[in-house]
């Protein structure tokens, strides 16, 4: 890529480290991508409220390809000194959307440079980190009629400039699921006059194992317990009101909607013995993402064409991505962009995104389109 346009990506990036804002409230985020493309280049700019998209359009005949990048950060402190910190207390870039987010805009530069044989979409994304941002956008896909999407994400662990790809689920499925049960209160002594959440609660926390266990699933499958809370710190009432918070998370989706199925048929028949009211509440949904066999042909042929270390992933990450909403839609795929092999984790205080990675992707994106 042009020097000047790696320059302008970093500078970029590191005013978007400076400005993180969390999901759904990407307000000056949106903005300041908007103008920096409107300022460098003469792409089409579409404004759909929280994300937008640009086009490159080579003509009607021609295929409608997209690349997408996320531009949400977390909330979650800095912890440590760079020059280009957040200014936003509470709130930092430390998953690496102020890269991806550069790294796309610095692709949108060359390719209002240099021209392309497609219609060429470039996707800004809010809220990748709630699971919703992708989600509201999907439309895009269908309303454009997008042929192909690609994505990266970067990714500690394994070497730096290294291009990482998967067959199947590049990203686990999850969801965050409360089961709330609602019983009647009594006194601590007359226990047999109340109805008390409390062991409904543990059977279905002991039969987690179970349903999680590798001898019943083809791939894995995982619940984590985030929280129990039932009753008062009142050691004169017995517990009537209770709350189980969970993330469950799977390999393959028909796998966690079973997971989620078992939880809920329990916990119906629990709340039903002991006459407690029961109901369910679901937060942070990731699909799973499952990358197309055609586009990893394509981003091997350009990671070697273009002289990057490629490597077969050999699991895909059990951290969820909202990209999985983009490949139900259309083909397409997601692939890794190696930050080091002993890099700092994303959601660490350590983590900041490489400025090497930029120069990465934007290659990588340029080859895509030329294929």
């Amino acid at each position: 890529m042009k020097k000047e346009n790696l320059e302008l990506a970093i500078e970029l990036r590191h005013e978007l480290h400076q400005n993180p804002e969390p999901s759904n409230y990407e307000v000056w985020t949106k903005k300041r991508l908007m103008d920096f493309l409107k300022e460098h280049t003469s792409l089409e700019i579409v404004d759909r409220g929280l994300w937008f998209y640009a086009i490159y359009h080579a003509g009607e005949d021609k295929p409608n390809i997209a690349y997408r990048a996320d531009f949400d950060a977390i909330p979650m402190d800095e912890g440590i000194e760079l020059p280009y910190g957040s200014r936003n207390p509470g709130v930092s870039h430390k998953c690496g959307h102020d890269g991806h987010s550069a790294s796309l805009a610095a692709f949108a530069l060359e390719i209002d440079q240099e021209g392309a044989d497609k219609n060429i979409y470039f996707l800004f994304q809010h809220a990748e980190e709630t699971g919703d941002g992708a989600f509201q956008a999907k439309v895009f896909i269908k309303e454009n009629n997008i042929e192909e999407i690609f994505a990266f994400h970067n990714t500690s662990g394994t070497p730096l400039r290294s291009v990482n790809v998967i067959e199947g689920t590049s990203n686990f499925a999850s969801r965050g699921m409360t089961i709330k049960m609602v019983g009647k209160p009594t006194h601590a002594s007359q226990p047999e006059l109340g109805i008390n959440p409390s062991y409904a609660i543990a059977k279905i926390i002991n039969s987690i194992p179970e349903w999680t266990s590798a001898d019943s699933n083809r791939g894995l499958v995982l619940c984590t317990v985030v929280q129990v809370n039932i009753g008062e710190r009142a050691f004169g009432i017995a517990a009537s009101e209770g709350e189980l918070l969970m993330t469950i998370r799977a390999e393959f989706e028909d796998e966690l909607d079973k997971l989620q199925d078992n939880m809920e048929k329990l916990a119906i028949r629990e709340a039903e013995k002991d006459k407690l009211k029961v109901s369910f509440e679901y937060n942070d949904i990731f699909p799973v993402t499952a990358n197309h066999p055609e586009s990893n042909v394509k981003v091997r042929k350009v990671a070697l064409d273009k002289g990057f270390k490629l490597i077969e992933m050999e699991k895909g990450h059990r951290g969820s991505e909202d990209y999985g909403w983009y490949t139900k839609e259309t083909k397409g795929t997601i692939f890794w962009i190696g930050n080091g092999e002993t890099y700092p984790a994303v959601h660490t205080y350590e983590f900041d995104f490489p400025d090497e990675n930029i120069e990465v992707a934007v290659e990588m994106f340029k080859g895509l389109a030329a294929i």
